[in-house]
């Protein structure tokens, strides 16, 4: 086997960038305004991107579909000097939750080399299915909720009655829930938030054993290469919600009756994740400020080398202000 030296494992300079957001926009926890918390995040997280000696290129980015303040698509990040990336950000999933407190707002990145990472275009929403490592290889997301469900089940050893399922509370889940219900197996409901339940449903203890239903293809996309990191499998299908964005989309060459699996939503083990938890959550804590500065807990994970990180760091604002252009405090 041919061996090649280590080198720089970028993932750990994207959770100085999640970080950054997690900081900047966790001021406004509680506070009621989304917007103000979104932009304190992607302002904190373009300063800091600068930083990192890559050629960079946001192919997923946040802003268009609920006009908040964003990282565009197309946007150049980095110092220019490096290798070309393609990079999703979302500088905070789960704007609500952050702006009512709720738990499980996180901070996200992922990055991979370019021309690896789809590129929805126009398509703001998918369905998505995410299944343990268990559960990989044995799954079809056009199957019935009830044959997905016993499939899991046995993946895993247990009843279908014995499965949580994470399921986005939204009215297009009126049926996917009755659905899930009429099987036997329980469901988690939450606002916001899937790059988190997917990540839930392939982290061993958090109590999620299956991620169903439509959310963001920004999301989708980040949580693909989480996914392909830890193990499990993640499908999707183009699922618009509304006869506009069906209109682009089909007019964009966009198949929505195809299923993008792994290789379809990233096509290289050569990829790079950071989470940091913003409000606490089920398997990030949120940030916490300790008067003179703070403490941030992330999760870093590099797909060449399979190596996921817990990092608890430790923040002092006297020290990082007078080098950073961030507001932190």
């Amino acid at each position: 086997m041919t061996r090649r030296q280590p080198d720089r494992n970028l993932a750990l300079d994207l959770a100085r960038v999640t970080e950054a957001a997690a900081l900047a926009s966790a001021r406004w926890l509680g506070l009621g305004n989304k917007e103000d918390g979104d932009e304190a995040a992607v302002d904190a997280m373009r300063i800091s991107f600068q930083a990192m000696d890559i050629n960079g290129r946001v192919v997923i980015g946040e802003g268009e579909k609920d006009k908040a303040p964003m990282l565009y698509n197309g946007e150049p990040v980095g110092s220019g000097v490096g290798p070309r990336m393609d990079i999703a950000v979302d500088p905070v999933e789960g704007t609500r939750l952050l702006a009512h407190g709720r738990p499980n707002a996180i901070s996200v990145v992922a990055m991979t080399p370019e021309g690896s990472m789809y590129s929805p275009g126009p398509a703001f929403y998918m369905n998505k299915l995410v299944v343990p490592p268990e559960a990989e290889g044995m799954v079809d997301i056009n199957e019935p909720v009830e044959k997905i469900l016993q499939k899991v089940a046995q993946a895993k050893n247990k009843e279908v009655k014995d499965l949580v399922v994470f399921v986005l509370d939204k009215e297009r889940h009126k049926v996917l829930i009755a659905d899930i219900r009429a099987a036997g197996a329980r469901i988690q409901l939450h606002t916001d938030g899937d790059v988190a339940g997917a990540l839930m449903a392939v982290i061993p203890g958090t109590g999620i054993d299956i991620m169903m239903g439509t959310g963001g293809t920004p999301e989708g996309v980040l949580a693909a290469v989480a996914v392909r990191v830890l193990g499990g499998e993640m499908q999707a299908k183009l699922d618009p919600q509304s006869d506009m964005e069906k209109k682009r989309v089909l007019e964009a060459g966009r198949d929505i009756n195809k299923v993008l699996k792994m290789n379809d939503l990233v096509d290289s083990d050569d990829v790079f994740f950071a989470a940091t938890g913003i409000t606490d959550g089920t398997f990030l804590k949120g940030v916490d400020f300790t008067g003179k500065g703070a403490k941030t807990f992330s999760l870093v994970m590099r797909g060449l080398t399979g190596t996921v990180r817990n990092v608890e760091s430790r923040h002092r604002f006297d020290k990082l202000m007078r080098v950073s252009s961030i507001k932190y405090d």
